[in-house]
């Protein structure tokens, strides 16, 4: 069973071949309609069920996307509207969906919820979001790097901000493509040291600094996110802590001329980021939103054992 909770569970070779999939799909459909299937629907008549326990809307509508355009579909449960809400068990919800679709889709808070569905579940579990990690979006990160001209072996990525799940991610990342990461991060708020060692034992260069300017300096790849996540409290705080790390134009000009910025969105504008960057020839952060779409479907052609 190819469960995808993270990005090692695929390891390297499979990211990569991912990402060439996730290229020749994407230039396939150029000028199509977005829910016209692929012109081999893979997934044809399959099912996805997707479990939302935190808002979304790329998540949500990527999925449900490229489910289409894999020729299956896809169906949405919440908290509100099923027996999760309720009090069923993770583990009852795991057998009894795998007797009624063929892939399940969690976004959640806490991981052990998306294992635990994992352990349970005979069809393949993707995660969506958590609290650990974020793996379907750093598909799309680099997916986008690569579109943009960047080469992931040597790669100088820098983060800013709060060292939370997508950051995670991207350690594991530039665990397995091999490039190198900054992380500019206010006292109290490093991403977890598991994920820091990792990238080095495999011999990643990674710079904790809380200098912000020192990260950006002669970087290739920008990337930030909200300060505050959802169901965060304390906010104020927090906002006061990460003020100094705001990507600006200032900050910007530190890194190289070709330099690209990131951000998985929502953007709070005026906050994690200036609206100079955002709305700059340098941000990319309305290709790598669409890039979700692509980056899921070789995601699940991966878990549907079609794809490395």
């Amino acid at each position: 069973m190819r469960h995808f909770l993270d990005l090692s569970d695929a390891g390297g070779d499979a990211i990569a071949a991912m990402i060439n999939d996730a290229q020749d799909r994407k230039a396939a459909r150029a000028g199509w309609a977005k829910g016209r299937p692929d012109s081999d629907r893979p997934l044809d008549g399959c099912v996805l069920a997707m479990i939302f326990e935190k808002n979304s809307t790329r998540t949500r509508v990527s999925f449900d996307i490229a489910m289409r355009q894999l020729g299956g579909s896809a169906l949405i449960l919440d908290s509100g509207t099923s027996q999760l809400g309720r009090g069923e068990s993770i583990a009852d919800t795991a057998r009894v969906l795998s007797r009624m679709v063929d892939a399940i889709m969690i976004r959640t808070d806490d991981h052990a919820k998306a294992e635990e569905l994992a352990r349970y579940a005979t069809v393949p579990v993707i995660n969506g979001l958590t609290d650990r990690s974020h793996p379907c979006q750093i598909v799309a990160d680099l997916l986008t790097m690569i579109e943009h001209g960047k080469a992931l072996p040597g790669l100088e990525v820098a983060w800013f901000g709060d060292g939370n799940n997508v950051l995670h991610s991207i350690l594991e990342a530039a665990t397995l493509m091999k490039f190198n990461v900054r992380v500019a991060t206010p006292a109290g708020y490093a991403p977890e040291d598991e994920f820091v060692q990792m990238a080095r034992e495999a011999g990643c260069t990674v710079t904790l600094t809380q200098d912000a300017v020192a990260a950006a300096r002669d970087t290739d790849v920008l990337i930030t996110d909200t300060w505050v996540s959802m169901g965060q409290d304390h906010a104020h705080n927090k906002i006061a802590a990460m003020s100094p790390y705001q990507v600006n134009e200032a900050l910007m000009a530190h890194a190289k001329n070709d330099a690209i910025f990131l951000h998985c969105l929502p953007a709070h504008v005026g906050d994690e980021v200036s609206e100079g960057v955002f709305e700059s020839s340098q941000s990319v952060v309305f290709d790598e939103a669409e890039n979700r779409i692509h980056a899921q479907k070789s995601v699940l052609l991966w878990a549907f054992e079609q794809l490395g």
